[in-house]
């Protein structure tokens, strides 16, 4: 099978809006998925804990803000819930997400339908 032979300029430039809207698509559902797997793998799991391994499972980074906006966002529909956790020597509180019955069944579904 032969390559096609590249697109005229202006058919060029909405490939690439074309590819860049899909790539940002692809890396809002992937980086849920993404993130409800670390959860269901080394649950309960602190914010600061899921980072590192997102960006190892994925070679993607997310900001602070946008881990935290995401996880928040996973928790108010149910699919991850918020465990407070005391943290040693400290006295403080810190907030473990773990994955709710509701949240497994949404991964599971998910991965059901992977290609």
């Amino acid at each position: 099978m032969t390559a096609p032979d590249a697109p005229a300029a202006e058919d060029a430039e909405w490939v690439e809006e074309l590819a860049r809207s899909w790539v940002e698509v692809y890396k809002k559902s992937a980086t849920t998925l993404a993130l409800l797997r670390i959860v269901r793998e080394h649950g309960p799991v602190p914010a600061a804990g899921i980072a590192p391994r997102f960006a190892e499972a994925t070679g993607w980074t997310l900001t602070d803000r946008g881990l935290y906006r995401t996880l928040r966002r996973l928790a108010d529909s149910g699919v991850l819930q918020l465990e407070k956790v005391d943290v040693a020597r400290t006295g403080a509180k810190r907030q473990d997400f773990v994955l709710t019955p509701v949240g497994m069944a949404y991964l599971q579904r998910i991965e059901r339908e992977l290609v």
